[in-house]
């Protein structure tokens, strides 16, 4: 099953809104703006889109829209919850998608043979590709390298692993021990650079709906080995990575994308809009960006 190989530059997208409900004209017209960047796949409904916000005919609206719109792009949607009937629910309502992007399981907290029960489980549900996503930071629980590497070995339609725990060691096990096919994917902008030159084999990127173009060719450069040009992307990009999170995604990152007229500025509570400060900070660096 490991026929689709995930690479290279992947934007987890954010969800535009509008008058409180989804602004399809907006998630139309950045999801074209990705396409035309060049971007290699597309991922709504993540973390980065707000989704549990979002009610089933809204994740069905989100999901038709970017297909609508994504040029033959794959299209990964964001499925996991923290429970089996409910991250099967999901696939059952997202079925047309490419692949399914399932996170560890959260709140729950559990050991790894049950993280390992599960995405089995998950797998055995469905033909298509399915996406390991570890971070640890939003869900409680690590999916230790171990665990990855078994569920990469057993299960084939596991394909790769979106991996935004930060810990770098950990990652690096994965890469030097997978199988062949498996990808490794950063899911942490400002990691990327470090693991592409380990062997990774893309992202799945926050920065990339701001600046889309630019994160295309960072990835591109790397993928080609010209680390001249790729440490000389990532400098330039580098305050946009630590601008995004100096609150929560997507809240600096829907601040920028209303300041270049892509979206409003509108969030889903228990999330609100950008502190004044975080406003303004966003503001330096895109100046400094294209400057």
């Amino acid at each position: 099953m490991r026929e689709i190989r995930f690479k290279g530059c992947g934007t987890a997208m954010f969800t535009p809104f509008k008058d409180g409900k989804v602004d399809v004209e907006a998630l139309a017209q950045t999801t074209e703006r990705q396409v035309a960047a060049g971007m290699d796949f597309l991922v709504p409904l993540g973390t980065t889109g707000e989704t549990p916000t979002l009610s089933d005919k809204e994740k069905l609206l989100v999901y038709r829209t970017v297909r609508k719109n994504a040029g033959g792009l794959p299209v990964v949607v964001g499925v996991g919850s923290n429970s089996l009937s409910g991250t099967l629910a999901n696939m059952e309502l997202l079925q047309e998608a490419d692949a399914y992007l399932v996170v560890v399981p959260f709140y729950n907290k559990p050991p790894q043979r049950g993280i390992y029960a599960y995405f089995k489980a998950v797998a055995a549900a469905t033909d298509k590709p399915v996406i390991l996503y570890n971070v640890p930071g939003r869900t409680g629980a690590n999916c230790e390298a171990e665990t990855t590497l078994a569920l990469a070995r057993d299960v084939p339609n596991i394909v790769a692993v979106k991996e935004a725990s930060g810990k770098l060691e950990q990652i690096r096990t994965i890469l030097a021990k997978r199988p062949e096919g498996f990808s490794v994917l950063s899911g942490n902008d400002d990691d990327t650079l470090a693991l592409m030159k380990d062997g990774a084999d893309g992202v799945v990127s926050v920065a990339s709906n701001v600046c889309p173009k630019e994160m295309a060719e960072f990835l591109q450069a790397s993928a080609r080995g010209d680390w001249e040009r790729a440490e000389e992307l990532e400098r330039r990009l580098h305050p946009l990575f630590d601008a995004l999170f100096v609150e929560p995604n997507p809240i600096p990152g829907k601040a920028a994308m209303a300041q270049l007229g892509l979206m409003e500025n509108s969030l889903r509570l228990p999330l609100v809009p950008a502190l004044t400060q975080t406003e303004s900070l966003m503001k330096t660096v895109l100046e400094a960006l294209w400057k």
